[in-house]
């Protein structure tokens, strides 16, 4: 039952983690991208 609980941890943050980094890579486009023009 832990191990199971820990596991839904680890995905939840896991998908909290690849939803910030495509945020921030995002933004960072999107700044070059002002930055440019």
């Amino acid at each position: 039952r832990r191990l199971a609980k820990d596991w839904e941890r680890s995905l939840e943050s896991s998908t909290a983690w690849t939803l910030i980094a495509s945020i921030r890579l995002m933004t960072r486009r999107l700044a070059r991208y002002c930055y440019v023009t």
